[in-house]
């Protein structure tokens, strides 16, 4: 039995076709460059018609969003994406899809299902994937089950508040993404060109700075991108702590694009996270690198079409 699982972020639409056993095949990375709306919504439904012409024993579709799903309405909201503020995803994937079952989720939800599927966290019943990319989220399996929320919005940790704001900007600051998610790194190095007169290293020649320019300059001993990774450390350890206390996992998982490179940061992170966390479940969690890395979006998804599949079949 084979499924198609699509996973659609800011900057790409990620496409493969999974067989039962979690076997990859077919994969395709299609950019987004300066799509919007629509525009965006034409990429998936040419992806999927496609992957249907060349694989037509594909018997489902699902697909992992980067914002809210409303089941209710089919709708989505990805704040990343312009133009996808409401946008009626599940409508246009029928017409493409025809008569194959199609089951939409946000990536938080999906990172985690893809980990409990055939990732690192199979045997557990109580979990966190801590997703840190362009933006900041979590995937929370709690005994069991999926947390979703009330409107799906479960997990958006990346609006954590984990310091009191600037006394002149009340918002600046506040929040864990716009510090220690991809983003947030280069936010942090930009103000820190802004008021570094005496710096003359690498980080003042790039034009666009991106977190992968922070992390090589981390690496060769660079003052600022020094400064930023230990912020961040610090955040992604008081965000742990919090959620070790808050939710008693067994495993967290950090996953995303920026670990990649911050997986080797774990163990500070640990340390950090132990000055905070109840200590009860800090002592019991174990917290690791996600074994699908970029691809538990589509492990994900994958798990989504063969669930209503097996759903089906009742």
């Amino acid at each position: 039995m084979k499924v198609l699982a699509l996973d659609l972020g800011g900057t790409k639409l990620a496409g493969a076709v999974f067989t039962t056993d979690g076997g990859r095949m077919r994969e395709e990375k299609s950019a987004i460059e300066s799509r919007k709306g629509a525009a965006v919504g034409a990429l998936i439904q040419e992806q999927i018609q496609k992957y249907l012409r060349e694989e037509p024993s594909i018997r489902a579709v699902g697909i992992c969003v980067p914002g809210i799903y409303y089941p209710q309405s089919g709708r989505v909201w990805a704040p990343n994406l312009p133009g996808w503020e409401n946008y009626p995803l599940l409508q246009e994937v029928q017409r493409a899809a025809g008569r194959l079952p199609v089951k939409i989720d946000s990536d938080r939800a999906c990172c985690i299902l893809g980990e409990k599927w055939k990732g690192a966290v199979q045997h557990c019943r109580n979990a966190v994937y801590i997703a840190v990319g362009t933006g900041i989220g979590a995937g929370v399996l709690a005994d069991g089950a999926t947390l979703r929320g009330e409107c799906g919005s479960a997990g958006s940790i990346g609006w954590m508040v984990l310091q009191k704001p600037n006394r002149l900007n009340k918002r600046e600051g506040q929040h864990l993404e716009s510090r220690a998610s991809g983003e947030g790194i280069v936010q942090q190095i930009k103000e820190a060109l802004a008021t570094s007169e005496n710096y003359f290293g690498r980080l003042r020649e790039i034009k666009k700075i991106t977190a992968a320019d922070v992390f090589q300059a981390f690496d060769e001993g660079d003052a600022l991108a020094l400064e930023a990774v230990k912020n961040c450390i610090a955040l992604w350890g008081m965000a742990t702590a919090n959620l070790v206390s808050i939710f008693n996992p067994e495993k967290i998982i950090f996953g995303g694009g920026v670990f990649g490179p911050a997986v080797r940061f774990i163990p500070e992170i640990v340390s950090e996270a132990r000055r905070w966390a109840q200590p009860i479940s800090m002592q019991q969690v174990s917290v690791e690198p996600s074994s699908l890395g970029v691809h538990a979006g589509l492990f994900g998804a994958a798990s989504l079409a063969f669930c209503e599949l097996q759903n089906k079949d009742k």
